[in-house]
């Protein structure tokens, strides 16, 4: 198959101008293909020669304006076509194959129930498996779709849906979109509907999780319609489509799709059991993420697919900007939790040789297989960062006119980063392209630390950049109060490079921490007065915001070399038990546990840190025994279930079905014992078999898959690999969970030969099965936990071969990159 070039996309958008498509596509033909024919009028400028995409099971027919083509001449995914100047209408029948890795047409039957769902994810090149379409972004069109599905089925799409008196459905007619966005969700769906701002609105998911979307309903509904409000109020241009719906559909690759009109999400955010309030804000942000894209991505849409950052990180932003504003009864700040994890995830991106500008050069993304590895902490984290600096720097009131200018001259076509800068720039007097260039072109990770000097009751401060970003933030002075809490002495906004110290008076800061309120995207770092202060005061800094900010310096700080992965768990065991901001305590237990005691510290240290992760799950557990703080309790028995190098007290829960204190055991605490028993050899098949019985959901399917892969026995092993592996069975969450339970820190001997195996292995799978499977190969598959310099010297051998796919290269060369910090950390 071949993958569409830039160049070409270009040649072709000058070739073409796409008005229509009408598709059918027919759902009642069997379980592995589906019927799709597809009629497309167009104009060609001038007489020339191109090609339209598809990847079809069996091509049956083509004609372009009524004469036939020969279905032999299709080239991998490409038809060519050789055309007059003028009208033109090409028609297309096919037979297509679901698929079972998120992409294309993917079909799912739930385990449950048995009943049968098909849903579309379309992204990139994902369209030519369900119907023929000249697929790259600026060739947008309107689409009209129609569907013929089994009696009892409802089918959801772009536009209004209506099923006809012959059973089939037809949707509206769509505003010109481009064809990554067509979506169809079909199936015996549970919905809940309502209408607001005088659209429909919908919610629908699996019939077996109606019980749990239905609890949930209101909350749902109700952010959904604070987000449409709330965009209401920020931008000119209204919500382009005709309805809005939202699918949770099973085995998602993403978290969500922006599809207009259909946004498509993992049916995980139907939570099925117990929550906590930073998950249900997770579950909002992404609401607000995707309807962000309507106006961002849907109604203005990149030209090619080196900005797609234009997409993602504006998404971003959005969403935790306008959840913060419109939730904010719901749910607390959302930038903790931002500043916590997906910072982290933009941070660790831009550190490894991987990194690539937030806005890279068009050369540096000459084709489709490039494009797709620029999804990363980059195009969202970091450039929802970047965008959050501007906003400070350049004033909320004017990037929001700059964003309605942008709206306006574009809307239903394409636009660039030049086209995206010069709109802001028509709204303010700064010099929003410099700062473009400096932020938006360049790679890495700034690292600001203040420098005080003086003596007596005058002091200077000035903050050292290790880098070549402007930063505007803001610098906290604290001193001691009576019990020796940092107390705040005064606030500073100031613009880095200075143009001169800070001047101060009073006693020396016991505590200066830089960028306190999160404005900027770049490393902090301490002077010595105010490590000491942090390391034995974290707890007592009053605000949220800031105590986040310094455990992401400790992070920063251990990752790279400067800080005792020890001396970390220490920090956490003095002031973890006493924090109250759920988001910094999932981060930092997160941290503490998948990489400080499972990579970060030596086979011999392991024990003593996970007993540390222990006593503070224990005391975190003590201080919730009141019932008042649930969530915080959830996240230490989750942390004190994944932290036993024992069996018998998560044992006896499971035996008892509760936590001695509460909680009761759901289906997730339920597997998430049985899989740390696993682990330990303290559990069998059989009792995997018994639980599978008790919750034969498709969560349950992937936790005795996940459970089974984690029993220390060779056949165990070896039964998981060859599902992996050798054989195309797995579907993409199946080989997930697979995946996960395989490879444990406890069991490096028991899997010491598959290291070298799994880069011929993983290599051949990737090129069976495509994208999907090759990145979660690579980030769920890799032998994480061989941390060696032998490892790490296979896996530089098999990276310079150059034999993997694009998306399988990128994760590989990404662990190895985090291999060699561990490696770091434990020299």
């Amino acid at each position: 198959m071949s993958v569409l070039t830039r160049d070409e996309a270009q040649t072709r958008a000058q070739l073409l101008d796409v008005h229509h498509y009408a598709v059918d596509l027919d759902l009642t033909t069997g379980d592995e293909t589906f019927g799709s024919t597809t009629r497309i009028r167009f104009t060609a400028r001038a007489a020339g020669n191109t090609f339209v995409e598809l990847k079809p099971d069996a091509l049956h027919s083509a004609a372009l304006d009524g004469t036939p083509l020969d279905p032999a001449d299709l080239d991998g995914n490409r038809l060519p076509l050789t055309l007059t100047e003028g009208e033109h209408t090409l028609s297309i029948t096919a037979t297509m194959r679901y698929s079972h890795t998120g992409e294309g047409m993917h079909r799912f039957t739930d385990p449950t129930d048995g009943e049968a769902y098909v849903y579309t994810q379309l992204f990139m090149e994902d369209v030519q498996r369900v119907f023929a379409a000249f697929d790259q972004p600026d060739l947008k069109s309107v689409f009209e779709v129609s569907v013929t599905a089994p009696e009892g089925w409802t089918v959801l799409s772009n536009g209004i849906t209506e099923q006809q008196p012959d059973g089939r459905w037809t949707a509206a007619a769509t505003p010109p979109i481009s064809t990554y966005l067509v979506c169809v969700a079909a199936g015996p769906w549970h919905s809940v509907r309502t209408e607001h701002a005088g659209l429909p609105f919908g919610i629908h998911c699996r019939r077996s999780l109606a019980p749990h979307l239905d609890a949930d309903a209101d909350e749902i509904l109700d952010v959904t319609k604070a987000c449409y409000d709330r965009y209401h109020e920020k931008f000119d241009e209204p919500y382009p489509f005709d309805s809005y719906d939202q699918a949770f559909v099973p085995e998602f690759n993403a978290g969500a799709m922006e599809n207009p009109g259909l946004v498509t999400f993992r049916d995980e955010f139907v939570f099925r059991s117990a929550v906590t309030a930073t998950e249900r804000m997770t579950r909002a942000m992404v609401i607000a993420h995707e309807m962000a894209h309507m106006w961002f991505g849907d109604l203005v849409t990149l030209r090619w697919w080196d900005d797609i950052w234009l997409n993602e990180s504006f998404a971003e932003y959005m969403g935790f900007q306008t959840i913060n504003e419109a939730c904010s009864e719901l749910f607390a700040d959302t930038w903790i939790d931002f500043g916590v994890t997906r910072k982290a995830w933009g941070y660790e991106a831009d550190q490894r040789p991987s990194t690539h500008p937030v806005a890279p050069d068009p050369d540096a993304v000459p084709d489709t297989a490039s494009a797709l590895l620029n999804f990363d902490g980059i195009s969202y984290a970091k450039g929802a960062s970047a965008l959050r600096q501007l906003v400070a720097w350049m004033g909320e009131k004017d990037f929001l006119a700059g964003i309605n200018i942008h709206f306006k001259r574009h809307k239903f076509g394409n636009a660039t980063l030049a086209d995206f800068v010069d709109n802001l720039a028509a709204a303010t007097d700064r010099d929003v392209h410099a700062w473009a260039e400096q932020w938006l072109r360049t790679t890495g990770v700034d690292t600001l630390t203040p420098r005080l000097e003086g003596e007596g009751s005058t002091w200077r401060l000035t903050v050292d950049r290790a880098g070549s970003r402007p930063h505007r933030l803001s610098v906290g002075i604290y001193d001691r109060d009576a019990v020796d809490a940092p107390v705040l002495r005064e606030r500073h906004e100031i613009d880095v490079p200075q143009q001169a110290p800070l001047e101060l008076s009073g006693p020396r800061p016991a505590l200066v921490v830089l960028n306190e309120e999160d404005l900027t995207y770049a490393k902090m770092r301490f002077d010595d007065t105010s490590q000491h202060t942090v390391l034995w005061a974290l707890s007592r800094i009053p605000d949220a915001l800031t105590r986040a900010v310094v455990w992401n310096a400790l992070r920063d700080m251990v990752r790279d070399g400067e800080l005792e992965p020890a001396t970390y768990l220490e920090t956490a065991l003095a002031h973890l038990p006493e924090e109250t901001e759920l988001a910094v305590v999932q981060g930092v237990l997160g941290f503490a546990r998948t990489q400080i005691a499972d990579r970060y510290v030596s086979e011999a240290d392991r024990p003593a840190a996970l007993a540390k992760l222990t006593e503070i799950t224990r005391a975190l557990l003590r201080r919730t025994e009141d019932g008042e703080a649930p969530g915080l309790r959830l996240t230490a028995v989750r942390a004190c279930i994944d932290s036993a190098t024992t069996p018998d007290k998560i044992a006896s829960w499971l035996d008892e079905g509760t936590v001695h204190g509460g909680p009761e055991l759901d289906p997730e605490l339920r597997w998430r014992i049985l899989a740390r028993l696993a682990v330990l050899g303290a559990t069998d098949e059989a009792a995997i078999a018994a639980e599978l019985e008790r919750d034969p959901s498709a969560t349950g399917q992937e936790g005795a898959a996940r459970c089974r892969a984690a029993l220390p026995t060779a056949e165990a092993k070896a039964a998981a690999w060859s599902a992996m592996f050798d054989t195309d069975e797995l579907s993409n969450y199946l080989f997930t969970a697979t995946a996960e339970g395989f490879w444990k820190p406890e069991q490096a001997e028991l899997t010491r030969d598959y290291v070298a195996r799994f880069y011929p292995a993983a290599i051949a799978m990737a090129a069976r099965r495509g994208p999907a499977l090759a990145e979660a190969a690579g980030r769920r598959a890799f032998p994480a936990y061989a941390i060696d310099a032998e490892s790490l010297a296979l896996g530089e051998r098999h990276l310079a071969e150059d034999t993997m796919i694009p998306a399988l290269r990128r994760q590989v060369a990404d662990q190895l990159d985090d291999l060699r910090r561990a490696l770091r950390a434990r020299g």
